[in-house]
């Protein structure tokens, strides 16, 4: 089942494609990875694919009322920034607002702060928590609105390797129920071993879209990265490591 289509998404600014055409298509059971080096359209895709950008083309998403649309998928942001110094608890709760009051509202928002291991937080003022804890605490509220998929912008930027290790799980488990999650990244490592498909950009085209051991080899990422890196499929599971910088331009 498709939860996201896009059809010759294009954004424009000053004059300048920043996407070009995206064709993408995503469906339940899957999570995936949106990789690609600085400035290649990650966010703006993001966005546009959520209707919170003016774009050209089709979205699926963005083609719905604002109250539908966020039944059907969850967002994080990139920043990270908390204005009010709302307990723990209550921040998770605001991800349950599309949904109107419900009894499924406090099982969700438990389920939520479990999954993050946030119990020991939940009554703390939430500007008081570490840039990695407010992370934590966004991220649960996204998951606490349950929605058949869940786009998030650099999820796990900024927390520490178990954090980041946690919420991959959780992403990769929620994929597991037949949801999806679509989560721009730059973790390749972590993307290889946790993600089921990767979608590599470049100058706001898709380079390259597939399995990990596809995406990643050698010849997209020295075009898209600049640079050489090893990747091998193991018994443990996937394994990257970036090895250099290229200093002479391809052939």
């Amino acid at each position: 089942m498709s939860l996201l289509t896009l059809q010759k998404l294009t954004v424009a600014r000053h004059g300048r494609a920043v996407l070009n055409g995206i064709d993408l298509t995503v469906t339940g059971g899957e999570f995936i990875g949106l990789l690609g080096p600085n400035g290649a359209g990650k966010t703006t895709l993001l966005r546009a694919a959520l209707g919170l950008l003016a774009h050209g083309g089709h979205s699926s998403l963005a083609a719905l009322p604002a109250g539908e649309r966020a039944r059907r998928a969850a967002f994080m942001a990139q920043g990270r920034d908390i204005a009010w110094p709302l307990p723990v608890e209550r921040l998770v709760a605001l991800g349950r607002t599309p949904h109107g009051r419900s009894p499924a509202d406090a099982p969700a928002v438990e389920r939520a702060i479990a999954a993050l291991g946030l119990e020991p937080l939940r009554h703390r003022p939430a500007t008081e928590l570490s840039g990695g804890e407010q992370a934590r605490a966004l991220i649960a509220r996204m998951l606490a609105q349950e929605t058949p998929l869940l786009v998030a912008d650099e999820p796990v930027a900024g927390l520490d390797p178990a954090a980041q290790i946690k919420v991959m799980q959780v992403f990769a488990g929620i994929a597991g129920q037949g949801r999806a999650v679509l989560a721009s990244l730059h973790d390749l490592g972590m993307a290889a071993r946790h993600c089921t498909r990767l979608i590599l950009m470049d100058g706001g085209r898709i380079a390259a879209d597939g399995p990990p051991e596809q995406v990643l080899h050698a010849g997209n990422l020295a075009r898209v990265f600049g640079i050489t890196a090893w990747f091998a499929a193991t018994p443990q599971g996937p394994v990257f490591q970036p090895l250099d910088i290229l200093t002479k331009e391809l052939p």
